[in-house]
């Protein structure tokens, strides 16, 4: 069954949020993030609590003392859950389940819930369905405490006996009928995605030469309202962690006669779950492919450094490392503390300034991808038939022309382009045509 869930586990239920902060790990409020994902979620949060250890407990990943100490807070406040900023394994979240007396999910538990509740299109979903099934399979193991095996029908009553003939024998464990059927749920999604992959790959080679730029970033930085800016796309925006899932494409003129191919990706957050980004691969495509990425970074932003750092860490997992980043700086209408702002001009020396939402700073953009788009400046004599349209045509709308003669059937062009129009004109592969270099 695909997954339809537009409501979310722990909206509006009462949460307690706990941080275990390893030693030699501490930068910080550790709990501002998870507190964006929990109202994000729709929890009403009604205490934090934090705890510094030095390995996590195999059993209840924080100290007995510590999980008691929790009881206590989630009987005060009435909580109906506690949300952990750590991965907890199966075991860890029932023996904690047992001290609290409250339902207890992780982190990677509460991003996936948020997803799955924003997922909107078919690949969304699957992509969703995939990550939480990837989530739940190692931790089948002690979700069927109620039943230890199924019986064969030479092993059972005629309630117990659900193998019928073929099955006779010791029976099999409901884990194993499990495991069974999430291994062959994985497959049908990663089949279905696996398409997807491929008409998303032709799609973007369908787009030929024109330059492809990409945002990425954290989660919340502004994506979607640079792009509505530039483009006037109109995607759905809201002040809230991961409003949106699918990746935008529109085309954008940062000068007259100039495309570019202008993407929205989904947003990253700190320690955000492999399964997820390798279910997302297909979404995540267009920062594989851009020319040229466009890190927009929320400079009024807590935490705003290491946020930078998770995206980058996101952007070499995806294989995006090496890829040419400008950075943009966006919300300086709202920025109240400059130290930040200033030891991030130093990282980003070239990193532009902006307001996506007054429109500060946004023709600046413009005309950077403008001259990212062009390259290095070539200066051009080119000499053609007079009937070559499609060559004059090309000049005209991607090239500044300087000079131009007619002698007879031959017009020769002096003309200025960038060496990334250069050479989508040798793609065009026009016979009729001679070329020097000025």
């Amino acid at each position: 069954m695909e997954n339809t869930r537009e409501t979310l586990k722990v909206g509006r239920e009462r949460a307690i949020l706990m941080g275990a902060i390893i030693k030699g790990h501490d930068d910080g409020d550790n709990l501002e993030e998870l507190t964006a994902l929990a109202e994000s979620a729709g929890a009403i949060i009604v205490d934090r609590f934090q705890q510094k250890i030095s390995t996590p407990h195999p059993v209840r990943y924080i100290g007995k003392g510590k999980a008691e100490l929790l009881a206590e807070r989630v009987e005060k406040y009435k909580a109906d859950v506690v949300i952990f900023d750590n991965d907890l394994s199966p075991r860890q979240i029932g023996e904690l389940e047992k001290i609290i007396e409250a339902k207890v999910i992780d982190r990677s538990e509460l991003i996936l819930d948020i997803f799955a509740s924003r997922a909107r299109t078919a690949q969304a979903k699957l992509q969703v369905d995939l990550a939480q099934l990837e989530y739940t399979y190692p931790r089948l193991t002690r979700m069927w405490s109620h039943l230890d095996s199924v019986a064969g029908a030479a092993g059972g009553t005629g309630v117990g006996a659900v193998g019928g003939i073929g099955t006779r024998g010791t029976g099999e464990k409901q884990l194993e009928i499990d495991r069974r059927l999430v291994n062959k749920r994985v497959t049908e999604l990663k089949a279905k995605l696996a398409k997807i992959d491929k008409r998303k790959m032709r799609e973007i080679s369908g787009r030929g030469s024109v330059f492809k730029a990409c945002l990425v970033g954290y989660t919340n930085a502004g994506k979607s309202t640079v792009l509505n800016a530039l483009t006037g796309a109109g995607v759905y925006v809201e002040d809230k962690l991961f409003a949106t899932l699918d990746t935008r494409t529109k085309k954008w003129e940062p000068e007259s006669s100039m495309p570019v191919l202008l993407s929205d990706t989904i947003g990253f957050v700190r320690n955000i779950p492999h399964h997820l980004v390798a279910s997302f691969k297909a979404t995540l495509e267009e920062a594989v492919n851009a020319d040229i990425l466009i890190h927009v970074i929320d400079v009024s932003s807590v935490d705003v450094l290491k946020k930078v750092e998770s995206v980058k860490a996101v952007l070499e997992e995806i294989g995006c490392g090496d890829k040419e980043v400008l950075g943009v700086f966006n919300k300086v209408d709202v920025v109240k503390d400059l130290e930040p702002l200033e030891i991030l001009q130093t990282m980003f020396p070239d990193a532009l300034t902006i307001s996506a939402k007054t429109g500060y700073g946004l023709d600046e953009l413009a005309r950077a991808v403008a001259e990212k788009c062009k390259g290095s400046q070539m200066h051009l004599k080119i000499t053609t038939s007079v009937c070559e349209g499609k060559l004059q045509s090309f000049l005209r709308s991607l090239g500044v022309i300087v000079d131009e003669q007619y002698d007879s059937d031959r017009v020769v062009f002096e003309v200025k382009m960038g060496e990334n129009q250069f050479i989508s004109l040798q793609k065009l592969k026009i016979k009729d045509i001679e070329i020097e270099h000025i």
